[in-house]
């Protein structure tokens, strides 16, 4: 058995790209990731090893962003925002300057990207199961048998699901 600073190690990375695929902030994923592995080591006494500690890792992270979700005070569409910005004379501003995200890193960059290609509301307006699936697998790193056990699914059903979603997702910005 791993100790919990090898987990840690070996984890946070793909819990936090996981996370921060869900919130778009980074500031929130890295807290949301903290607040995971400390849950993690209060629950390891209920971990009981019949799946991998990625998918039951990401499983506690989901909670941990509904729970996010759950405190936060509803905020103004981005569009009002985006008025409000040119009604000051930023009309200039990028939707991430809007969003408050800053590049950090390379991951960070990419997100910013995909924020401002809309790849990212396109995968949001695919709904559920396909949203999760798609970020699970490429924000979140996990593999198709990983995926499939998160959501208490087969293997296959996460293969399907993924390639509907990435193709509608395609189809989406192609247009």
């Amino acid at each position: 058995m791993l100790s919990i600073e090898e987990v840690y190690d070996r984890y946070a990375k793909t819990v936090y790209r996981y996370l921060l695929s869900l919130s778009r902030k980074p500031d929130v994923a890295e807290d949301l990731t903290q607040e995971t592995f400390y849950r993690a080591i209060r629950a390891i006494s209920r971990f009981d090893g019949n799946v991998q500690i990625t998918t039951w890792l990401c499983a506690i992270a989901k909670n941990q962003y509904r729970n996010y979700l759950r405190k936060q005070k509803p905020v103004a569409p981005l569009d009002i925002v985006r008025e409000d910005a040119e009604a000051d004379g930023n009309e200039d501003m990028t939707l991430a300057d809007i969003a408050g995200i800053t590049a950090k890193s390379a991951e960070d960059e990419a997100m910013q990207g995909f924020i401002e290609s809309g790849i990212l509301e396109k995968i949001d307006e695919l709904g559920d199961p396909s949203r999760e699936v798609l970020l699970l697998r490429i924000y979140g790193g996990l593999s198709f048998r990983e995926i499939g056990e998160t959501m208490g699914r087969t293997e296959n059903w996460a293969r399907v699901i993924y390639f509907r979603g990435k193709e509608k997702v395609r189809k989406e910005a192609q247009r």
